[in-house]
């Protein structure tokens, strides 16, 4: 039932949870990968857009047969829960339709980063297996800037992608084809209790300037010893949480070419500003600063914080009773607040896995066959029902079946994404410079002026650089 997750990259959950019976995990290991773009109401900011020219028809021809064959599916453990292993429940499903395709399972590893490395250095090499892989969102630039992944928009046509959540398929475009199927997401929340607001007769903040103004009011009346919390160590999940300020206040990390960085601007200054004056204030404990995902969960679920910023596993923490002294009645959640003026709500980052083909696979048809039912009611059904994962495609997201099954499902249909600027392969030395400025700015060693202009600095330095992100 535990998800590892990769020290670097903050979107994979290590505990899964919520579904239709609570299920008990234990918060450990570091963040995982994470944002990216997507909404079934919203989509992304324009400047998120992740290619220059439209993606092919869909209208090549896939090598082997479509309907038989055998296939070797490298992913990385999901969730295993009382439904069974989600990858081998999921082949089970997909075998009833096509019981003439084998597929074989590979476990791939639990750090992204090593995943990632793995993969590369089997797939430049030439190797033809796996067929396909389950990867990071953040992957489709690395990859299909080096080769190393098949560009299924030359295969599937503009309907298939259609079916997506608005903003899923941005994110798994480079230069104008599309990489990744999107396979189940994951996106940033905002919690609160309940309770606390109720006595003071609060509603749930809509508006970043609201959150903060409740959360001191909590504190002064000696009703939690916190407000807020999040994650603000020098890690990726830094660079998730601030893309969520940056959106809500109308910035961009970089122009919709990845050319050049746009950090140094009023909006990104107002964005730091904003963040680290949620510590000078008390609101946010000036620890904030080293908070992983795990901290920042761990100071909600033992009730001294009114407010988290965390990933859609944190609600089945912060209510199951052995990770949490908080119950179901103390803990709700809603889409993230947005700058006072701005439309609400405000951007959530988006992390997630996409599914994709090697270039290498001498089974392409079949590979197709597999990432289409993966994309399927049914498939998309079984994740979010069996296993708690948000699914990506529309029909099902957006399905009252699966709005019912817990709080958080009942409100991602109203939630507003917005990704990481990963459509450059050169994103992990991006990242990078976000997150280590405005880190700075946060345990107040610099101005948030003088991080953003660092930031920008250091991102137009990796932006031009001709090492690829590999």
């Amino acid at each position: 039932m535990l998800r590892a997750r990769s020290i670097n990259h903050p979107g994979r959950r290590q505990l899964k949870g919520w579904q239709l019976t609570a299920l008990v995990g234990v918060v450990g290991a570091l963040g995982v990968a994470g944002c990216s773009s997507s909404s079934s109401t919203s989509s992304a900011s324009t400047s998120t857009s992740t290619s220059t020219s439209s993606p092919s028809s869909g209208t090549s021809a896939a090598a082997g047969s479509a309907t038989s064959g055998s296939i070797v599916w490298s992913a990385s453990p999901i969730t295993t829960n009382s439904h069974g292993d989600t990858r081998t429940t999921l082949i089970t499903a997909f075998n009833k339709v096509y019981p003439n395709i084998h597929v074989t399972l590979v476990s791939a590893p639990t750090n992204t980063d090593t995943n990632r490395a793995t993969l590369a250095t089997e797939i430049s090499g030439g190797s033809s297996s796996p067929d396909v892989f389950m990867g990071d969102v953040i992957w489709p630039a690395q990859f299909g800037a080096h080769q190393l992944a098949v560009p299924l928009s030359q295969y599937l046509p503009a309907s298939y992608w259609a079916q997506f959540a608005p903003g899923l398929v941005a994110g798994a475009s480079y230069k104008g084809q599309i990489y990744g199927s999107p396979l189940f997401e994951d996106q940033g929340f905002m919690y609160y209790r309940k309770d606390l607001l109720a006595k003071e007769h609060l509603s749930p903040p809509t508006t970043w300037e609201q959150l903060q103004s409740e959360a001191a009011q909590l504190q002064k009346a000696g009703l939690v010893k916190y407000g807020f919390v999040w994650q603000g160590a020098s890690y990726e999940g830094l660079t998730c949480n601030f893309m969520e300020y940056l959106a809500s206040a109308g910035g961009t990390a970089t122009n919709s070419g990845y050319t050049a960085a746009t950090l140094d601007s009023p909006a990104a200054i107002k964005a730091v500003t904003f963040m680290r004056g949620l510590i000078t204030s008390g609101v946010t404990p000036s620890a904030v600063s080293t908070f992983q995902e795990p901290q920042a969960m761990n100071v909600f679920a033992a009730g001294q914080s009114a407010f988290l910023r965390n990933w859609d596993y944190a609600y089945s923490v912060a209510t199951t009773p052995a990770t949490s002294k908080l119950t179901a009645s103390q803990v709700g959640v809603e889409p993230m607040p947005t700058f006072a003026g701005e439309p609400t709500p405000g951007y959530s980052n988006i992390g997630g896995w996409n599914m994709y083909i090697n270039p290498h696979s001498k089974n392409t048809a079949a590979d197709l066959t597999f990432i289409k039912f993966l994309a399927s009611p049914t498939a998309q059904t079984i994740l979010a029902a069996d296993y708690g994962e948000i699914p990506t495609t529309i029909a099902v997201r957006d399905a009252a079946k699966t709005a019912a099954l817990n709080p958080v499902f009942s409100i991602v249909s109203k939630t507003k994404l917005v990704p990481r600027p990963a459509g450059t392969p050169n994103y992990p030395a991006l990242s990078t410079a976000i997150y280590t400025n405005v880190n700075a700015a946060l345990a107040g060693s610099t101005s948030p002026s003088a991080a953003m202009a660092a930031a920008q600095s250091q991102a137009n330095t990796a932006l031009t650089t001709t090492s690829g992100g590999l």
